[in-house]
């Protein structure tokens, strides 16, 4: 487990800078943080609401989440891991699109997705995981058995 610190600190940090970044777009559609929306010149939005929301929830939220399932030793936090790690950094691929700008925060952070990827997998590999059809059907036991407990 204390090698799933690192991951886990990672999360946590994109997790609160996704939290702290996402506010602002919710709160101040138009002009969170000084970026006017006039700024979304190649994306299908007029206002900063709806990526702020994904930002919030889907980045902020999932993160956050996925710390909580590494440090309790969730059957699946390495799928997680993995899947917020692409998520992270298709949303820096799409954030440059659609802002049609890159600065040193991108690049931060598209490396942090990178490495959470990195990191799931190589967790993921050490665990002995090989299909994941095998852990989808842990997954059903294990749903099954708690409704015959019921």
């Amino acid at each position: 487990m204390r090698k799933k610190w690192r991951l886990v600190l990672l999360h946590f940090f994109v997790g609160i800078g996704a939290l702290a970044g996402g506010t602002p777009a919710i709160l101040d559609p138009f002009n969170p943080m000084g970026m006017p929306a006039d700024a979304l010149v190649n994306g299908p939005f007029n206002s900063f609401l709806i990526p702020g929301l994904f930002l919030f929830l889907v980045i902020g939220g999932g993160n956050i989440v996925t710390s909580i399932l590494i440090v309790r030793k969730w059957l699946f936090y390495s799928y997680t891991s993995v899947l917020m790690g692409v998520i992270l950094c298709l949303w820096i691929i799409i954030q440059c699109y659609v802002l049609s700008d890159v600065v040193f925060l991108h690049l931060l952070f598209f490396v942090i997705g990178a490495v959470q990827v990195g990191l799931g997998f190589r967790y993921w590999q050490a665990e002995g995981r090989v299909l994941i059809s095998q852990d989808i059907v842990k997954l059903t036991h294990i749903f099954k058995n708690k409704k015959n407990v019921s």
